[in-house]
């Protein structure tokens, strides 16, 4: 008898974290530094040279993020190309602070994907949180998150977000419960921000936002959060996520049925039109 494979999740709680960034990721990132400063490029000038973001030119400088590949490749050519980026990037290793143990191998996978899909009843998707939220999260957290832990989370997240910008060759769909879109965490200010930032990032052509209306008739998903994305060899993945625990699934029998569940969902959940319609008269009624 065959199963579908799934990979199992990294023991622990959802705040167990992987450890401070490493020397290798501090020491690459200095030498980016180095030779940036050497070449007299701002910040901002260099992450026009890489295409991407000052925020994520400050990440690696300081060993909080690892380089994407197309960050090492650029930076080598923008600096003088010398292979000494290229070389050492190749010894980098650590893991990925701020993120629940169980969600590292994900997020890693979210780097690289073409496609990603995702439906969430309980709250707004990491990748559309603002600040403001994620710190409201954070502050629910039990047990209570330390000072560091907190700030170190708020970082990560609003550092992954840079996915929608920094990656427009890949498509993001989301489905979002009305019920998300009228809970009032952290509140009204933290509320109407967030939905601002909801409404600002579905006008992004990657990206597609819609509503699952609360008098649905029809759910296709009730057997909860759908997180799905298509890699560059066209395969498939799932994630699946509950109290303390996550999955990665690999089984191509099992991705199949998510899948169908996720695309019949879309069916019967607002048009784009229609969810941003319900979006601004929720924002208007706060």
């Amino acid at each position: 008898m065959t199963t579908d494979h799934v990979e199992p999740a990294a023991p622990g709680g959802e705040c167990e974290r992987e450890p401070d960034p490493s020397d290798s990721l501090r020491t690459f990132g200095a030498v980016v530094q180095a030779l940036r400063e050497h070449a007299g490029l701002s910040r901002v000038q260099f992450g026009e040279l890489v295409r991407f973001s000052k925020h994520t030119v400050e990440s690696v400088e300081l060993g909080r993020r690892m380089p994407d590949a197309s960050f090492v490749e650029r930076a080598e050519e923008a600096l003088g190309n010398t292979g000494a980026l290229r070389h050492s990037a190749r010894f980098l290793t650590r893991g990925e602070a701020g993120l629940a143990a169980w969600f590292r191998q994900w997020a890693r996978l979210e780097r690289t994907a073409v496609s990603l899909c995702t439906y969430e009843c309980r709250l707004v998707p990491g990748l559309l949180q603002s600040e403001g939220y994620v710190r409201a999260l954070c502050e629910n957290e039990i047990p209570p998150l330390s000072d560091d832990a907190l700030e170190t989370t708020v970082q990560v997240r609003m550092e992954r977000q840079q996915l929608l910008r920094e990656r427009p060759n890949t498509t993001f769909d989301f489905v979002l419960e009305e019920a998300v879109l009228m809970r009032r965490l952290g509140g009204m200010q933290v509320t109407a921000e967030q939905l601002d930032l909801i409404l600002e990032l579905s006008l992004l052509r990657n990206v597609t936002v819609q509503v699952m209306p609360a008098n649905s008739e029809q759910h296709a998903c009730l057997s909860g959060p759908v997180r799905l994305l298509e890699m560059p060899d066209g395969r498939w993945r799932a994630y699946s996520e509950g109290q303390e625990n996550g999955r990665l699934i690999a089984g191509p029998k099992e991705v199949s049925r998510i899948h169908m569940r996720y695309a019949r969902l879309r069916s019967q959940a607002l048009s784009p039109k229609d969810s941003m319609s319900l979006l601004m008269r929720i924002r208007g009624a706060l």
